[in-house]
């Protein structure tokens, strides 16, 4: 498929995740499929002044493309001098958020907290795409409240911005991640745009994005939550669209083999005590649902070093219960 000017091998794209999807994630996940990572959410106004870690979100290793950085604000200017920042360092293509219904993001009039304000978000589209011309898409919730849901409409003013796709998370942003996505409002926004409509929300398995596809006819998928211990969900998505069959759970060795390639792509990227720190939680979903998991995960917490926790793992991984079906329960 085509976002603008960027064609891509497939439909199948990594959310963009705070705190989560940065370059180590996004090397593993394009190993499985993925076509199109995003960074994490960026915020504009850090961009522009060079506060914070804004520009280190910005780093990207060879290999690690396209790329999508998402950011997010609620001043026009700022977004667009932020656009223009991302473009000159690593960003293939540029995403607004409106959908993030975090307090200390929508509290400042940025994220989800757009859905309130159609004219500012129109505002905001405008701007950043008078700014660049790369491939610029948008990231839209529901609405803001279930009493002002609004995407179709936000989804309309948008495209007539010159976006050159949206995202829709078919829930509102007072409910947060809470109850189902309603996938019938992301087949709404496709009806009635031109452009290339994202479906996401409630993506946990390989038959869910096929099901996506089917309930709302959308042209690709973003999957966040359900990617986490588990890229291997963009293979399996692509391998029962190609053959119709389903792909099964990784084996134990794979398992292994991706959980050490991407400890080792995190120490490589930002050293060894902070890359442990960043990895942790990563080797925590990996080895969720596992039979002994909870204990693994425990012991292994205590680990200091890299070969430590490899070693663990491995002992893990091979003993008889770990490869044995789970009940959920680990």
């Amino acid at each position: 498929m085509n976002i603008g000017r960027l064609s891509l091998s497939n439909g199948l794209f990594l959310a963009p995740m705070a705190g989560i999807s940065d370059s180590a994630f996004r090397m593993v996940a394009r190993s499985f499929g993925a076509s199109l990572c995003y960074s994490e959410m960026i915020s504009a106004e850090g961009l522009v002044r060079g506060t914070g870690r804004s520009f280190e979100y910005l780093a990207s290793p060879p290999g690690d493309k396209p790329l999508g950085v998402q950011l997010f604000g609620a001043k026009p200017e700022a977004l667009a001098e932020a656009a223009v920042i991302a473009v000159e360092h690593s960003a293939d293509l540029v995403d607004i958020n409106m959908g993030c219904p975090v307090k200390k993001v929508v509290r400042n009039g940025a994220g989800a907290a757009l859905m309130k304000d159609p004219a500012r978000a129109v505002a905001v589209a405008s701007a950043v795409r008078r700014a660049v011309t790369c491939p610029l898409t948008v990231k839209l919730r529901s609405g803001w409240s279930e009493t002002s849901v609004n995407v179709v409409e936000i989804a309309r003013m948008i495209q007539d911005c010159g976006v050159d796709a949206v995202t829709v998370h078919p829930r509102t942003a007072v409910r947060g991640f809470r109850g189902d996505a309603d996938w019938r409002l992301t087949a709404q926004v496709k009806n009635v745009l031109s452009i290339p409509v994202i479906g996401s929300g409630d993506i946990w398995t390989a038959d869910d994005i096929r099901r996506l596809k089917e309930v709302t006819g959308c042209d690709a998928v973003m999957v966040a939550r359900g990617s986490l211990g588990n890229p291997w969900i963009f293979r399996d998505a692509l391998r029962e669209e190609e053959s119709g069959l389903s792909a099964g759970a990784p084996s134990p060795a794979e398992r292994e083999e991706t959980i050490r390639r991407h400890m080792e792509l995190a120490l490589a990227i930002y050293g060894k005590s902070r890359g442990m720190f960043i990895f942790r939680k990563h080797m925590l979903w990996y080895t969720k649902g596992l039979p002994g998991g909870a204990r693994f995960r425990k012991a292994v917490l205590q680990e200091r070093s890299g070969e430590a926790v490899l070693e663990s793992l491995h002992r893990f991984l091979q003993s008889t219960e770990a490869t044995m079906p789970t009940d959920g329960q680990a």
